[in-house]
Order: structure tokens, then C-alpha cells, then sequence
């Protein structure tokens, strides 16, 4: 599976693609479609840290 980090945080984080999306000021498609891809360790950090923030504000 590829981006399994972010999926999983995602899914512990009760946290939606469209969210992430929002947060960083990008479409939901294009999120989707850069996911289709095993993402750079960089890019991923950047999208775990904005899913952790989030999650923060929800709470």
C-alpha cells in the first residue's frame, strides 16, 4: 500500500483526506492523486504534521 504512514495516522486520527487538503490550501483531488505515489519521506512529514495538528484543534 502505498503512503501506509499517512493512511494509518489519518485513520487514528479520525481525520478526512479533504480535511488535509484543506489545511494545506490544495484541492482534494490533487492530494488524492499525489497519494497514487509512494511520497518522498519530506512530503510526508509535512502532511503527518499537518494531520497532528488537526487533530489538535478538534479536540
Amino acid at each position: 500500500m502505498k503512503n501506509k504512514e499517512i493512511k494509518e495516522t489519518l485513520k487514528k486520527a479520525n481525520i478526512y483526506q479533504w480535511q488535509v487538503a484543506e489545511a494545506m490550501g490544495i484541492g482534494e483531488t490533487a492530494l488524492s492523486r499525489k497519494m497514487r505515489k509512494e511520497l518522498p519521506e519530506k512530503e510526508k512529514k509535512q502532511i503527518i504534521d499537518v494531520i497532528e495538528e488537526l487533530k489538535k484543534e478538534a479536540v
